[in-house]
């Protein structure tokens, strides 16, 4: 699956966000200032031809909704990332962000839970 650019990405959250809409319904989500409308369209025809995105048809229009959950994308990035800055080791990643974040006390405790809740399902 190929990386989205940072336009793409934008359009693709929108998307993910209201599940379908037009072009005019893409672009009134953007905060200001809003992309030109033909940007907006020129991104999510690329967002098809990658196959990012499907549409339906009526007469001239066409309804655009995303072709790819956000969990499978981010997923498939998320490894990426695992893999090309942390060789691949999850303890380097986590260590990282709670290092570099600053993690409190109950958001280590809620990353704790979370842990212990995934052994105990892996057990059973």
């Amino acid at each position: 699956m190929k990386e989205l650019t940072k336009a793409e990405e934008q359009v693709m959250q929108i998307l993910w966000d209201i599940k379908s809409g037009f072009v005019k319904d893409i672009r009134d989500k953007f905060r200001e200032p809003k992309p030109a409308i033909t940007t907006v369209s020129t991104i999510v025809r690329i967002l098809e031809q990658k196959g990012f995105v499907k549409h339906k048809s009526y007469g001239k229009s066409h309804e655009y909704f995303p072709a790819v959950e956000k969990k499978t994308y981010t997923r498939v990035m998320m490894k990426g990332i695992l893999m090309k800055y942390f060789s691949n080791s999850l303890r380097q990643m986590v260590s990282f962000f709670s290092q570099e974040k600053g993690l409190t006390v109950s958001e280590l405790e809620e990353l704790k839970r979370i842990i212990e809740e995934e052994i105990r399902k892996q057990e059973r």
